[in-house]
């Protein structure tokens, strides 16, 4: 920690009086756009490279390319300038990083450790090497493979139908995931016309469902924020409550050493979100790892000393990270999704005048049924009231609250 200039992992570029490194994020999505806020106050320079000039993050970063992440010779001179590279998703191809890192460009987190967040048919196959509980799973090459895989639990499991199939590679918020209820299922084939391979995975009957969220530096530095419940609605985050209501600190901390082993065994550098299943019986199983910002962390921003945003920021320069600890006893984090109701802005009016205490994130998007545009976050002494504020700002803003 107290290492001084000596210990320096990044010699930032100069530029005129100015020393700061310049941060190169992949990615030009709501989760860039935090990640540059919280930049701003350490002097953090951002250079960004986005699909279109309108994305979220496009529309607040000083420095913005717009190129394709899936061309290496973009990606090459994007990286031109830049003191490390880091990204708002997992999507950029595994070679491509690798061929970064040849250039002698700093990636964080690193290809070794990311495609792990990018298929999870190597997740899978990697966690299960490590003894990580997760639900039984394989590749299926066909509906009838499918079927086998049914077939295959053990009396007394959860084998046989219903079961879940995702494309490894490709999705989130839903997409890229198929219940299968029977063999003659027409979502038995569907996955399979996408030309990736498939992962078939039992349906797991869990209680609730949890996230665990570390960040990690290169030098092995590592923080663990408190575990928190991730509600969702139809395949997308809706609430987080922070820290999860009713576990116990026995069952929290080993959650939180859990996800701290799988980011040591991994090699992850900066924010790494551990979605979990817990069962019945109060044990755990780890659903999906995303090496990245993550819905799951957004209440941090005003419920932590030091938001997920900050600390990745703070990690993939190897500087010392900052306190994960919650700020108050229960913070809420409530996404506001797009309806029938565009004008948002004419929402702040009653909601800030009701909640003055009321902490709002918009993203900078067009209002689309389902979309998210934004969140907001509450915090307080009182679970219950601390919820019901969250759900009401979320749903005026969205137009599903009207007083």
């Amino acid at each position: 920690m107290g290492k001084g200039r000596e210990g320096r992992r990044l010699a930032p570029r100069t530029l005129g009086t100015v020393t700061f490194p310049v941060v190169g994020m992949v990615g030009g999505g709501q989760l860039a756009r935090m990640t540059h806020e919280a930049g701003i106050p350490l002097g953090i320079r951002f250079k960004l490279l986005s699909d279109t000039a309108q994305d979220s993050a496009a529309q607040v970063a000083g420095e913005v390319v717009v190129g394709d992440y899936r061309d290496l010779d973009t990606l090459r001179r994007f990286a031109h300038g830049c003191d490390v590279i880091t990204f708002d998703h997992e999507h950029v191809p595994t070679e491509h990083l690798r061929a970064l890192e040849a250039d002698g460009i700093p990636v964080r987190p690193g290809p070794d450790a990311l495609v792990h967040a990018q298929d999870k048919g190597v997740m899978r196959a990697r966690l299960a090497e490590l003894g990580v509980p997760a639900p039984r799973n394989r590749i299926v090459r066909d509906p009838n493979d499918v079927a086998a895989f049914a077939r295959e639990g053990a009396p007394g499991t959860a084998g046989g139908f219903p079961v879940v199939l995702k494309t490894v590679r490709g999705g989130y918020d839903g997409k890229g995931v198929w219940i299968v209820r029977g063999a003659d299922d027409p979502n038995a084939s569907e996955p399979f016309k996408a030309g990736v391979a498939v992962l078939a995975e039992e349906k797991v009957d869990f209680t609730r469902e949890l996230a665990a969220n570390v960040v990690r530096s290169p030098h092995g530095q590592a923080v663990a924020y408190p575990v928190v419940e991730s509600i969702q609605v139809d395949g997308v985050c809706d609430t987080v409550i922070a820290p999860a209501p009713g576990l116990g600190e026995d069952a929290a901390v080993r959650a939180q050493e859990l996800a701290l082993r799988i980011a040591h065994e991994l090699g992850v550098v900066g924010h790494l979100a551990v979605e979990l299943f817990e069962t019945a019986d109060g044990g755990v199983l780890v659903n999906e790892l995303a090496m990245r910002p993550h819905n799951s962390g957004h209440w941090s921003q005003d419920g932590a000393v030091t938001s997920q945003f900050a600390n990745h920021v703070r990690a993939v320069l190897d500087l010392p990270l900052g306190d994960p600890r919650c700020r108050a006893p229960w913070t809420v984090m409530a996404n506001v999704l797009g309806g029938d109701y565009p004008d948002m802005y004419a929402a702040y009016l009653h909601c800030m005048a009701r909640d003055p205490q009321l902490k709002i994130h918009m993203y900078g998007k067009d209002v689309k049924p389902g979309r998210k545009v934004g969140h907001v976050n509450v915090y307080g002494d009182d679970l219950a009231d601390v919820r019901e504020r969250a759900a009401h700002a979320a749903g005026y803003l969205r137009g599903t609250v009207t007083e």
